[in-house]
């Protein structure tokens, strides 16, 4: 295909040439009735361009095909058979899929205990039944990998009827799973491996990133080109190979879960994107990894913190990992990571990606250059010198990972709708929790619906508030009460 295109840009800059004028939704006219105050803020452009997909971009029947040709297009620039454009996020891409390979089996879906929220959300709404795949821990690190080939053929062997596999891979911190063995584990079997791969939508353009789910044979795989890429927040792409996932069904799951008036920005700007990377994309990708090179040797200078790399590859961790998430280990300073984030976002104007208890995470991006580079490290050098007048952080009980591997009551479903409770965090040990308890970033849940509860995740997540910890999504961010089933 001609990879030159960019059907979606095109089209909005049709509509404008053509002074179209539309008596419909967005009511702001293309910014026309937009309070001066918010153009002040926003400018104009964003809402000249906050138009109809259809009735709008395209005519009713949207007869001009200019999404579909856009998926055509970014399915033939990664080597996938079909692509689906979401804007809606990949917490949306990855609830289709799990409706679409598992939304009408008995068996359930494989998935690592691990996963996103999104992905619990997905059980809640569909009701599948969870069968849980352990994830490999490290202790010392207090750090879960992907779960290994090994892990996912003793999980076949155990729930047989399962409908599929789900995995996620890279991780929030860049580790990945070995996804080739995987696949080749869930294809014996006749049966679809999903992939969220949320946190890797530049892997098929540089063959020395970690592989491209699709090039390893992953029958679904979800992208975030926000995170990775330059598309705007929201913008989502799924990909579909292989005949072990119905594509129309695919299609109209998504469609259950999508809203009906799409941005045409999100729309576009995957479009530009794909046409970006497929022209330019390794060249840029080299750069960066240059730079994540560059980044780590100068981070890696300042006394007591560790850029961690080889020390999470092995086989008992991780497969590969993304170097372009450069995650730094700061135990030894004695701060804390929630306290390090803090004081760069106040003291430095520098936003990080995700800092926990002993960590922070910088996401790079191929947008970075060696200025932005230099800003972290001295960010980071001025930080450590901080650091040596910090009060100490309260400590955070940590579980033992049997403690974190809690046991299932019933269907997320069932927990959630169902007649539930507010309890006290003293009485809550030994109830069946209603609710996901989700410390974030990196959005991994301690606590599932339908999980009994207790008393060390509890503790966990109390010292964990107290120390910084963030829990946005239970009823009670600060862990004093629980909703637990009635």
């Amino acid at each position: 295909m001609d990879q030159s295109q960019a059907p979606l840009l095109d089209a909005l800059a049709d509509y404008h040439r053509k002074d179209r004028y539309g008596f419909t939704p967005p009511g702001h006219r293309q910014g026309a009735g937009t309070d001066e105050r918010v153009l002040a803020v926003l400018g104009k452009e964003p809402f000249r361009a906050d138009i109809l997909a259809t009735g709008g971009l395209d005519d009713r029947k949207a007869s001009g095909k200019y999404l579909a040709r856009a998926e055509e297009l970014m399915a033939d620039a990664v080597g996938a058979d079909t692509a689906f454009f979401s804007t809606c996020g990949s917490s949306l891409s990855v609830k289709a899929a799990m409706m679409a390979v598992a939304g009408g089996a008995d068996g359930g879906l494989l998935v690592p205990r691990d996963s996103h929220k999104s992905i619990v959300a997905g059980l809640i709404f569909s009701g599948v039944r969870p069968r849980w795949i352990t994830p490999r821990w490290d202790s010392e690190l207090h750090f879960s990998h992907p779960p290994s080939p090994e892990q996912v053929q003793t999980a076949w062997e155990k729930h047989p009827d399962a409908a599929g596999a789900l995995i996620v891979s890279p991780s929030p911190y860049g580790t990945c799973a070995d996804i080739a063995a995987i696949a080749a584990i869930c294809h014996q079997r006749h049966k679809p491996l999903i992939v969220d791969e949320a946190w890797g939508a530049h892997l098929p353009f540089h063959e020395d990133l970690p592989t491209w789910a699709m090039d390893a044979g992953a029958d679904v795989c979800v992208v975030s080109v926000h995170k990775m890429g330059a598309g705007f927040e929201q913008g989502s792409v799924f990909h579909l190979q292989g005949d072990l996932v119905d594509p129309t069904l695919l299609s109209a799951c998504a469609d259950l879960l999508m809203t009906t008036s799409p941005n045409v920005m999100v729309y576009a700007a995957l479009d530009g994107w794909r046409r970006q990377m497929v022209e330019r994309g390794h060249d840029l990708l080299s750069a960066e990894l240059e730079l994540a090179g560059y980044l780590r040797d100068r981070l890696a200078e300042i006394p007591d913190l560790q850029v961690l790399g080889d020390e999470l590859l092995g086989a008992e961790a991780s497969c590969d990992l993304d170097i372009t998430q450069v995650l730094m280990d700061i135990a030894a300073t004695g701060a804390s990571g929630y306290q390090a984030g803090d004081w760069l976002r106040e003291n430095r104007r520098i936003d990080l990606g995700m800092s926990d208890h002993r960590r922070v995470l910088a996401t790079m991006s191929f947008a970075d250059d060696k200025q932005t580079a230099d800003r972290l490290v001295a960010g980071m050098h001025e930080w450590r010198q901080a650091a040596t007048g910090f009060e100490r952080p309260p400590a955070i009980k940590l579980p033992a990972p049997a403690e974190l591997q809690l046991e299932t009551a019933c269907l997320p479903r069932d927990a959630f709708f169902g007649p539930t409770e507010m309890v006290p965090a003293v009485e809550a040990a030994g109830r069946i929790a209603a609710e996901q308890i989700t410390p974030y970033p990196p959005g991994i849940p301690a606590v599932v619906p339908g999980e009994f509860l207790d008393e060390a995740v509890i503790d966990y997540l109390r010292s964990g508030v107290a120390a910084g910890m963030t829990l946005p999504d239970p009823a009670d961010p600060t862990a004093q009460r629980f909703r637990v089933v009635a």
